[in-house]
């Protein structure tokens, strides 16, 4: 790590220096406010805050992209509290042990390095998840729930928008893993749980996840539109218009349920039926048997 040093205390700089070089670090000392201003770039800054007479505040404007950690004898508002609202990671009171600074440099490298990954994922979630239903789950929708789909990342959808305005974390299991009940039975009850694929489980199966859900903050999903629980509150969405751009495989039924509702007002039947490969008759039929109501 890169780290600038700023430090009016020759000896004591020169002693964080050596030390830090030590463990690895590429230090660089400023002994003024004014060396430490100059157009370098560093992974984090040791600012002292007890450089009297001088306006430390440039710095952190400076370096607010860098770890700044305040360097301070005594804590107050002048050497602390203001400095962290002007956007310091955090202080180390003087005299310190070199390891628990470098404990602290480590601790703000992972945080800071998390959060950047977690901003990277989230935004790509968004853009994987864009949300076109408005279906949405709220603090007052009362868990366990069951979303029953036709397409699982609109119950994806759903969960991550919850989880985003209520700043919420949830563990995430699918049914499909060998060990989901296990995985299930370790979880603490006050934590909100996201469980997919109810639909591939065998009915007992079905029986021990009840079991183990219940009075549990769940949600749980299926993308079998049949499925009937007694007890728990369910919130089905059918999402036809969209489901062919998504660029999964459909089945056949739900393909045909897709090219009938997409395109039945922009081609007559005559042509319609010959594009499906089917008569006339069977696409009568084929409204009247998913519901499809033809615009005139």
């Amino acid at each position: 790590m890169k780290i600038l040093i700023v430090e009016n205390e020759i000896y004591l700089s020169q002693s964080i220096s050596s030390k830090l070089t030590q463990m690895g670090h590429d230090c660089t000392s400023a002994a003024t406010l004014q060396d430490a201003l100059k157009d370098e770039k560093f992974d984090a800054v040791l600012l002292s805050t007890n450089i009297s007479g001088q306006n430390f505040y440039p710095i952190i404007e400076k370096y607010k992209e860098s770890i700044i950690i305040l360097m301070v004898s005594y804590v107050s508002s002048d050497t602390v509290t203001k400095p962290l609202e002007a956007g310091a990671d955090d202080y180390i009171l003087k005299p310190f042990m070199i390891e628990e600074l470098a404990r602290k440099l480590n601790h703000l490298l992972d945080y800071k390095i998390y959060k950047k990954e977690n901003e990277t994922y989230r935004s790509y979630i968004e853009h994987l998840l864009k949300k076109d239903t408005s279906h949405t789950i709220t603090n007052k929708t009362k868990l366990p729930l069951l979303l029953k789909v036709n397409y699982q990342k609109i119950a994806d959808a759903i969960v991550f928008e919850y989880a985003k305005n209520y700043n919420e974390s949830f563990v995430f299991i699918s049914l499909e893993d060998s060990d989901a009940l296990e995985q299930l039975k370790k979880i603490n009850d006050n934590e909100l749980i996201y469980l997919i694929d109810f639909q591939v489980l065998k009915k007992s199966e079905k029986a021990k996840v009840l079991s183990l859900i219940e009075n549990k903050r769940v949600i749980l999903s299926t993308t079998d539109l049949s499925e009937s629980i007694e007890g728990i509150e369910v919130m089905e969405i059918k999402n036809e218009e969209s489901l062919f751009e998504k660029g999964d495989i459909l089945s056949i039924e739900n393909y045909v349920k897709y090219i009938i509702t997409k395109y039945q007002s922009k081609f007559p039947d005559t042509e319609l039926s010959k594009k499906l490969g089917i008569s006339r008759k069977s696409l009568w039929e084929k409204r009247k048997k998913y519901g499809i109501t033809k615009k005139r």
